[in-house]
């Protein structure tokens, strides 16, 4: 994170505008904020929503950065016995 011109913190994905092509340094960088806040828990929905992606590109970011993706959770749909 980089302080703003209050000496505030701000994240990578809060300078990027929206819609707008993310290539190289500037790709490399989203990438890795995006891994450790995914690794502290946060949800691909919540991340996207954060920087103003899509799911579809936050996934792809995650997964070329080799992150270990994680299950969709919720209920799952066994007999009852």
């Amino acid at each position: 994170m980089r302080p703003d011109l209050l000496g505030r913190k701000r994240d990578m994905a809060t300078d990027l505008k929206k819609g707008a092509r993310i290539t190289g340094a500037t790709r490399d960088k989203l990438a890795a904020d995006l891994k450790k806040k995914y690794e502290k828990g946060a949800s691909i929905r919540a991340l996207a929503e954060s920087t103003g992606r899509s799911y579809g590109f936050v996934h792809r970011v995650l997964s070329e950065s080799g992150v270990q993706l994680r299950g969709r959770g919720g209920a799952t749909r066994t007999k009852k016995k």
